[in-house]
């Protein structure tokens, strides 16, 4: 081998090295049921931007924050409301000041049958359904929300006996999808990609705004790809991603 190929080699290799994360590391995520669509599709895009990979564990969000409480390893926690994450900084569970606000949810009622709901709120108001489906609303903010536009439109008491829940907004939907229920209350996120089936868009005047926080967890605190995801839902990709799943975005963000 001769010293000019030597050192042409050995330039190319620094330069390919140098064009890699300095280490390439993994972090636990803790993710609200409802961003589940668009958590696998931003963590795709951390992965090709960072070299990092990440693991989800998807759930209601209070179920999700009483492991966290429990000793449970997640080392990010993106939330479906800004209580919970608020709690774990307060209860030093998370880095202090690491927290702020990734997503606004929408609720939308929702059916399978394209010709049950006619854009409007009138199939809630005429009760011609046998099963409306909705979130825990203990564990899930979308099922709280859902009870508050109920009893915000005067209806809850007429549909309460119809009222089945699911664990968490992810069953909620999916008992709709199934046909177990013929409508539901969901997230946006989960069927804005999808033209199948009916809807109605909740006006947001009927139920408290879904604030959704994320926060770096102290468990995260020194992983390299922890903090990294974190910074990378600020950036214009994911905020790309998380807006075309139907939510709202913070304007400081």
């Amino acid at each position: 081998m001769t010293m000019t190929f030597f050192r042409a080699a050995t330039v190319a290799v620094v330069v390919a090295l140098s064009a890699m994360p300095a280490k390439a590391g993994e972090t636990l995520v803790a993710v609200a049921a409802n961003f589940t669509a668009a958590a696998n599709e931003i963590g795709a895009a951390f992965t090709k931007s960072t070299g990092h990979t990440v693991k989800y564990s998807f759930g209601p969000t209070g179920q999700l924050y009483t492991q966290i409480t429990q000793g449970a390893p997640f080392e990010v926690f993106l939330a479906a409301d800004a209580k919970r994450p608020a709690l774990a900084e307060s209860e030093g569970h998370a880095v202090d000041g690491s927290r702020f606000t990734y997503a606004f949810g929408k609720l939308v009622l929702w059916s399978a049958d394209a010709t049950l709901i006619d854009g409007t709120d009138a199939i809630l108001k005429t009760g011609a359904f046998e099963k409306l489906s909705i979130a825990n609303p203990a564990a899930a903010p979308y099922g709280a929300a859902a009870l508050e536009t109920l009893k915000a439109m005067g209806v809850h008491d007429a549909v309460a006996p119809k009222i089945v829940q699911g664990a968490s907004i992810s069953q909620a939907h999916q008992f709709v999808a199934t046909g177990s229920a013929q409508v539901g209350f969901v997230a946006l996120a989960q069927i804005a990609l999808d033209d199948k089936g009916s809807r109605w868009v909740v006006p947001e005047n009927l139920y408290a705004p879904i604030v959704q926080d994320v926060v770096l967890l102290k468990t995260g605190a020194a992983n390299e790809a922890a903090t990294a995801y974190v910074t990378f839902l600020r950036s214009p990709e994911a905020l790309d991603i998380i807006q075309r799943y139907g939510y709202g975005i913070a304007s400081a963000s």
